[in-house]
């Protein structure tokens, strides 16, 4: 019996595996998230992929997230893992696949880029779970965005509803455009599921 067991964590190692390097995760994370060897990671990801693996360091630092579009990107992911690891029981590398694939589902129906790779997500999770980011409410919307821990929680407007003077102004395709009413968009037309 324990040997089959072992074949079923490893098949599902693998299949979690095969998930986050379609998705685009670097191979650190692959190492981080599952109990495959290395070798057997880097074969499996150039199967996958058809590639070899990218190199160089993860991500380190939080000031990529707090960035007008890149903020408003990691809200959005962040708000759905929040979500998941509330209503659902998965262990967190499977929130943080799922909440993904949200993300990416909701960017392509708005016609945006995705700002956030699924590598910066993992991340970005990290950051919160050692207290290095959170998430604050937004005294305008009330919307739930990615914030310093430090953040002053009743004086925080969102980029949202106070935009950079120049956010929204390129024609890059997929970024997010501010609308020229005067309106402003609200933190619902993005997502947020708080």
């Amino acid at each position: 019996m324990a040997r089959t067991k072992s074949i079923l964590t490893e098949a599902k190692q693998i299949e979690r595996a095969v998930t986050l390097i379609n998705l685009g995760a670097r191979l650190q994370v692959l190492e981080s998230e599952t109990d495959l060897s290395y070798e057997r990671l880097l074969r499996l990801y150039k199967e996958v992929s058809g590639r070899s693996p990218s190199k160089g360091q993860l991500p380190f630092s939080t000031d990529w997230f707090m960035t007008w579009q890149p903020n408003i990107h990691a809200s959005l992911f962040l708000n759905m893992h929040e979500y998941l690891n509330k209503t659902s029981e998965m262990e967190e590398i499977d929130t943080v696949i799922k909440a993904y694939q949200l993300y990416m589902e909701q960017t392509s129906a708005q016609n945006l880029e995705p700002l956030l790779s699924v590598t910066r997500a993992w991340r970005l999770v990290k950051f919160v779970d050692n207290g290095m980011l959170t998430m604050t409410k937004c005294t305008k919307c009330g919307g739930h965005y990615v914030t310093h821990p430090h953040e002053i929680a009743k004086h925080f407007v969102c980029g949202l509803c106070n935009p950079p003077a120049r956010a929204g102004k390129g024609r890059q395709a997929g970024a997010l455009q501010m609308p020229s009413t005067g309106r402003r968009m609200a933190a619902g037309e993005i997502c947020d599921v708080h």
